[in-house]
């Protein structure tokens, strides 16, 4: 079982940005925490700044992982390109956020990308990141 996590741009800065909204962990801190959860499973990690980048990343492994758990920070909202690269590959894609968006500026009320996905997760925090996964797991087990 493979799982591809990719964040988007200033999911970099987690732990240090707006620790009151995204909370005062570093990703790779978070990332080794599920590896030991899940040693049953390879999660991959990418980060990048770049939509063009991150389109990139979707059409590499859309086609050979399991599942992407995709937070493509404030991409979500203005990227139709993202949206494409989605629909485009054969693996399913959750969406997730840290924070619950909906609590937030209007302006992060509307999700872009979330037609292409299979589901969406928010407002969970870091443990967003492990809903995610469980879905992806749950999704696989019931096609067996």
């Amino acid at each position: 079982m493979k799982i591809q996590i990719i964040n988007g741009p200033n999911l970099n800065l987690l732990g240090v940005r707006e620790p009151s909204v995204y909370g005062k962990m570093g990703f790779n801190d978070y990332l080794a925490q599920l590896r030991v959860a899940y040693p049953q499973v390879e999660i991959d990690y990418y980060q990048n700044n770049s939509e063009g980048e991150l389109i990139n990343k979707i059409h590499e492994v859309g086609f050979s992982c399991d599942g992407v758990v995709l937070n493509a920070g404030a991409y979500t909202h203005t990227s139709v390109a993202l949206l494409d690269a989605i629909k485009a590959v054969s693996s399913p894609v959750i969406e997730v956020h840290i924070s619950n968006v909906h609590q937030r500026e209007e302006f992060r009320h509307h999700s872009i990308i979330s037609a292409g996905c299979k589901g969406v997760i928010c407002g969970f925090g870091l443990d967003s990141y492990r809903l995610a996964i469980e879905a992806i797991l749950q999704a696989k087990n019931s096609l067996q």
